[in-house]
């Protein structure tokens, strides 16, 4: 029985095996549950004029106050050229606020400003409550898998960038 839904213990491990059917159709919820987590904060983000790329620069920047336009670069992987044109958009509109390093007269310290973080919050406060509505419905053991799934989908060095923002260095 426990074959036919997937799994098999094998040596008292419990070993999964997906046909190529069953990964394709993990890899279409994965596309269509993106569209969906992302799909308020773009209608709000619409009005503005703003895109997802904003919205990563925004969240980013509020998780780590003070954090280096390098830091986010790295953190976004994106071109320096990239993110330059979508940080020059948020100063412009007073968003975001770019302060000359104390130490490094050379970095430039990413901080958000009171319309920034009320921006931020509002896109948020939609993700936070589409996932936190999914989370409910699939339950506990369900969200610890889930996040389990994500973090095995990183690479060693995207893992290590999101455990640094988990423990604040990021």
């Amino acid at each position: 029985m426990a074959e036919a839904q997937g799994a098999q213990t094998h040596g008292g491990e419990s070993l999964l095996f997906l046909t190529d059917e069953q990964l394709r159709q993990g890899i279409e919820a994965m596309f269509f549950a993106y569209r969906g987590f992302t799909a308020d904060p773009d209608r709000i983000l619409q009005g503005l004029s703003f895109g997802r790329a904003h919205h990563r620069a925004l969240h980013f920047i509020h998780c780590a106050p003070g954090t280096t336009v390098n830091n986010l670069l790295t953190i976004l992987g994106v071109t320096k050229q990239s993110l330059n044109r979508v940080l020059r958009a948020l100063i412009e509109e007073g968003l975001v606020e770019s302060r000359v390093g104390r130490v490094d007269k050379r970095e430039r310290h990413l901080h958000l400003t009171e319309a920034g973080q009320a921006l931020e919050r509002e896109l948020s406060d939609a993700q936070r409550a589409r996932m936190r509505a999914a989370y409910r419905n699939a339950g506990p053991d369900a969200v610890a898998g889930f996040r389990k799934v994500l973090e095995a989908m990183m690479d060693t060095e995207m893992r290590r960038q999101y455990h640094g923002l988990r423990e604040g260095r990021g």
